[in-house]
């Protein structure tokens, strides 16, 4: 007689394994369960948003805003990456400004030489703003300035 025949002989109650006889075995997990974990696999932040505000002095080559899509578009003196960053292109102030494009509004960041100016600019009364680098045409047109160069 073998241990199956024994087995197959038993009556069914007591070959359930969840029978509190205990002749059943009842294979049992050897790791103990994960368990699900919420509001997990986060990445971090991307640090978007405006960088620099109103006013604000900006160089060359400064991040004025970091944006996924086009919140904000480029405007005056403004340039925009690949990932749609907008940069200062040349030395000044940072404006925002709005514009009326299609049904609504489109915002706009440029940049002023000068403190006081405001954008949009009206382009039929005070031209066009134009960045030379380092050379300063308003100050080699003053009167003074040209007399002194008539002396020598």
């Amino acid at each position: 007689m073998t241990f199956m025949s024994v087995f197959r002989g038993l009556p069914n109650q007591l070959r359930n394994p969840f029978s509190p006889s205990g002749l059943g075995s009842v294979r049992t997990a050897t790791k103990r369960a994960g368990g699900t974990v919420r509001n997990n696999g986060h990445s971090p932040g991307k640090r978007l948003g405006v960088k620099k505000f109103s006013d604000q002095a900006v160089i060359p080559g400064n991040i004025i805003v970091r944006q996924r899509g086009t919140q904000f578009h480029p405007g005056q003196h403004v340039g925009i990456g690949r990932d749609h960053t907008l940069y200062a292109l040349v030395p000044g102030y940072v404006r925002f400004y709005s514009k009326k494009w299609m049904n609504g509004e489109r915002r706009y960041v440029g940049i002023v030489l000068n403190r006081g100016e405001k954008l949009p600019r009206d382009e039929a009364t005070s031209g066009r703003s134009r960045f030379f680098g380092l050379v300063d045409l308003n100050e080699t047109n003053t009167p003074e300035h040209a007399t002194e160069s008539a002396k020598y």
